[in-house]
């Protein structure tokens, strides 16, 4: 039996950061995870998912400027040593992060972690007590109680295949599927979605979302909406994907059948109700310190906190930043989720901060909409963009920007500039007069209010 002032369940960035700012502060902590470490952003999602991303941006790049002066004729992706390229970014996490706790003095626990008391995990045969937990141990892909859902592969062994499928269907119409349908487009796989809503990211703008359709289309990604998977069969030669059109039964064929149908928190087996731990569909039930509402021991953050964040990386970390400050100093910060941004790396990406149109109505907010299609500005021309177009909220009075959403070749970079102005109370006229470098995409944003 080992004593502790802190366990952490999860070695992402809402654990590591919780972690080594508690034994900053001398406490002895304990990090656990059944997974190598370093989390699902290094290892399984964002890191390696734009190395992948970056590689057909030099494809799609080359494509738009055909004819403009470039020749594209022999630029193509090399998949597998695309791949042994990724693994050169995240082959050496594991090890490293490993060290790297060790060095601070933290003591490292592989395995499946589970509540014994309120205050107690078991690893395999160690016995781990501690003042206090923090659960931030990621999601994995839902459950989708389908027949059949056992030849889903999931988006962390698509980050890992050493060849690439000729045909390639995913299921959901998330950012996951859509990212992923985009390299593997790009790569020179046929791609097929099935989403089972009117249509896909329905968490970003309808009009931003409707350009990115009709790219997705245009490349040659097949994209069924409306479209509810009932069923996936596996022969020698395919996967068959029986599902619901309209009240008619259809069927796709695929050599391979990704899941991208959305994720939970991956708390199932931690014996949560052994400790007294409340939870629901989100995660852990926390209050507004990211304390269990239920076991005052236990903390959450990230995706495993029903928090009311979005399951974002720089979210996980902030979270594990309060979730510190609040252990170290008694309960005194609250996460700030406000003009968090969000990007779907496909391309052309799209990026949203702020409340939607529906959203500031439903709130009876009073202002006006500026909407523009940017396809035929410098910024996109010089590019070939086909795809670019912005719609910022703004507030009546105030001149507050209360949302803001882009489509286009520097969406991602425009988005964070919209989430400094809403944060620090940026005015519209304020971005209007600001003397940008030109020409930059940041130059663009004193057109957009």
């Amino acid at each position: 039996m080992k004593n502790f002032d802190l366990i952490v369940v999860g070695t992402g960035a809402a654990g590591t950061s919780a972690a080594y700012a508690c034994r900053s502060a001398g406490w002895n902590v304990a990090i656990i995870d059944s997974r190598p470490f370093g989390g699902t952003c290094a290892l399984r999602g964002c890191d390696p998912k734009k190395v992948l991303v970056g590689a057909t941006e030099v494809i799609e790049r080359t494509r738009q400027m055909a004819g403009k002066g470039v020749s594209c004729n022999d630029v193509k992706i090399d998949w597998p040593a695309l791949i042994q390229f990724k693994r050169t970014f995240t082959q050496p996490v594991p090890a490293d992060r490993e060290q790297q706790f060790s060095r601070a003095g933290i003591a490292v626990f592989h395995g499946r972690a589970r509540f014994t008391a309120e205050s107690t995990v078991q690893i395999g045969d160690d016995t781990l007590i501690a003042r206090f937990i923090l659960i931030a141990a990621g999601a994995r892909p839902a459950t989708l109680g389908i027949d059949g859902e056992e030849h889903l592969t999931t988006s962390d062994k698509f980050l890992e295949l050493d060849v690439l499928p000729p045909r390639i269907l995913f299921v959901g119409g998330g950012y996951i599927s859509l990212e992923f349908a985009h390299v593997a487009a790009r790569s020179g796989a046929h791609v097929q979605i099935l989403h089972r809503g009117e249509r896909p990211l329905e968490q970003f703008d309808p009009d931003m979302v409707d350009r990115l359709v009709h790219a997705t289309r245009e490349l040659g990604i097949a994209l069924h909406v409306k479209t509810v998977v009932e069923k996936i069969e596996k022969s020698s030669a395919q996967f068959t994907v029986h599902a619901s059109v309209d009240g008619t039964t259809q069927t796709f064929e695929a050599d391979l059948v990704v899941h991208g149908a959305g994720r939970v928190p991956e708390i199932d087996d931690l014996d949560l109700e052994t400790a007294g731990v409340k939870r629901e569909k989100r995660g852990v039930t926390v209050n507004e310190y990211l304390q269990s509402v239920s076991n005052p021991a236990v903390y959450a953050a990230g995706d495993a906190a029903a928090s009311g964040g979005r399951p974002l990386t720089p979210v996980a970390a902030m979270e594990g930043e309060v979730v510190a400050a609040n252990l170290l100093k008694g309960n005194n910060r609250k996460p700030d989720l406000a003009a968090v941004p969000s990007i779907v790396y496909t391309l052309p990406s799209v990026a949203s901060v702020g409340l939607l149109e529906s959203p500031a109505k439903e709130q009876g907010l009073k202002f006006r909409v500026n909407h523009q299609d940017t396809s035929e500005w410098y910024s996109s021309r010089r590019l070939g963009a086909k795809y670019s177009a912005f719609k910022v909220l703004i507030e009546e009075n105030t001149d507050r920007i209360l949302g803001a959403h882009v489509i286009g070749p520097h969406a991602e970079e425009q988005i964070n500039l919209f989430a400094l102005a809403i944060r620090s109370g940026i005015r519209a006229s304020d971005i209007e007069q600001t003397v940008f470098a030109y020409p930059t995409g940041a130059s663009d944003l004193s057109y957009m209010v």
